[in-house]
């Protein structure tokens, strides 16, 4: 008798996750033909979980001190953030669905190029959704910069947040003509050792594919689908200008930064000469910061530095998906993106398009507060690349790992 109530008990728990499984389906699926404001109330008095990347302080202050309480106030959501960024979300999304868990811990997460192909892949995302956002009318979808990620469609799958430039980070007064190309850098190197490194992380990969482009023969050497026996051939090359000149990097090549901030602040007490990353560099928020001198520059790789944007989406398994998609609206809307544009706040470029603002709102940003010290996104357009395919950058970290460092 035991075991047969052991076993209907069974039966009735399996059931039970069964239609608890059909009911989260069901529910995903109105939620996508349901109206704006069916999403509003459903949204109201939830707890949204971000997951973003949190190395920089600017971005941390726009989000926690500006962010967090707007949509408190607005919507009566509770808006938590935890750090998280590309592998962390793809092995939180595996593990979740290796679990069988349909509540997940994240509602929606900061990301672009590998890691959206990675949770594409997996299915670990929903959508599509950002045609149901009122404020994405007024992003412009026909800017190639921005409906692809990664030389992917994003279809709805993910939010476009920020639109920016990947620029070379200088002190002009210790270094008035910086390299521009890759025999610059190495007559650079020898001339200047140890004050070049690079960071085995996002910003370091990238500053690899502006390498290989070059090496390519030219700023759309890249573009297309992953091409293996391209891509072979470049690294190749891309390997040994870096072996060669590994003995003038930073530590004479013995060990990369681990990250872009470990990076900065080398060259911020003067060990490293050149730097460089997103957003023209980052280099706004560190002047005014003192971190960085005045006398810091940005500028593009004469071949061309990679020009992308990043995005914001919703995992398969996230609770509150209205919640998510309210807060990516408002993250969204002209006020948002104003503040979040301002030099003196986040400092990044808007997604929206002025053709598309009502005339208030284009005149309240052609009157925000520019920047200082850092280039301008028009000032590095003419050299702008596209992000090559997502296969290039995987296959950079394997192989900078096993080519360079352990080399």
């Amino acid at each position: 008798m035991r075991r047969i109530n052991h076993i209907l008990f069974g039966i009735l728990i399996g059931v039970s996750v069964l239609s608890c499984g059909e009911k989260t389906t069901q529910d995903n699926e109105k939620l996508k033909s349901a109206s704006w404001e069916e999403i509003e109330e459903n949204a109201e008095g939830t707890t949204v979980n971000f997951m973003m990347w949190q190395g920089s302080t600017a971005i941390n202050d726009y989000i926690n001190n500006y962010v967090v309480p707007s949509v408190k106030k607005k919507f009566n959501i509770d808006l938590q953030i935890s750090g998280g960024q590309g592998p962390e979300i793809v092995q939180l999304v595996m593990g979740e669905k290796q679990a069988d868990i349909e509540q997940g811990q994240v509602d929606m997460v900061w990301i672009n190029g590998e890691t959206f192909f990675q949770l594409r892949k997996i299915e670990g995302l929903w959508g599509p959704f950002v045609g149901l956002l009122p404020n994405a009318s007024l992003i412009n979808f026909e800017d190639s910069y921005i409906s692809t990620d990664f030389q992917q469609a994003v279809n709805g799958m993910e939010a476009p947040w920020s639109v920016n430039q990947f620029a070379i980070v200088y002190d002009s007064e210790k270094l008035p003509s910086p390299p521009k190309s890759i025999p610059e850098l190495e007559k650079f190197l020898r001339e200047h050792p140890g004050t070049f490194t690079i960071s085995n992380d996002f910003t370091g990969m990238t500053l690899l594919k502006s390498f290989m482009a070059e090496l390519g023969g030219g700023p759309n050497a890249l573009n297309g689908s992953f091409d293996e026996e391209k891509y072979n051939q470049l690294s190749e090359k891309l390997w040994s200008f870096i072996n060669n000149n590994k003995q003038y990097f930073w530590k004479e090549g013995s060990t990369f930064p681990k990250e872009q901030s470990k990076m900065n602040q080398l060259y911020a007490n003067g060990e490293l000469l050149i730097a460089y990353g997103f957003s023209e560099g980052g280099i706004e928020d560190k002047v005014l910061t003192g971190l960085y001198p005045k006398s810091t520059k940005g500028y593009a790789w004469e071949n061309g530095t990679i020009r992308n944007s990043n995005y914001l989406g919703i995992l398969h398994n996230a609770p509150q998906k209205a919640g998510a998609m309210q807060v990516i609206n408002f993250l969204l809307s002209p006020e948002a993106q104003l503040k979040k544009a301002d030099a003196n706040s986040m400092d990044s470029n808007t997604v929206l398009s002025m053709d598309k603002l009502e005339p208030e709102w284009k005149e309240k940003f052609l009157d925000a507060r520019k920047r200082q010290y850092g280039p301008t996104l028009k000032q590095l357009e003419v050299n702008a690349i596209e992000e090559p395919a997502p296969e290039y950058m995987i296959r950079l970290y394997e192989d900078f790992r096993k080519r360079v460092i352990e080399n």
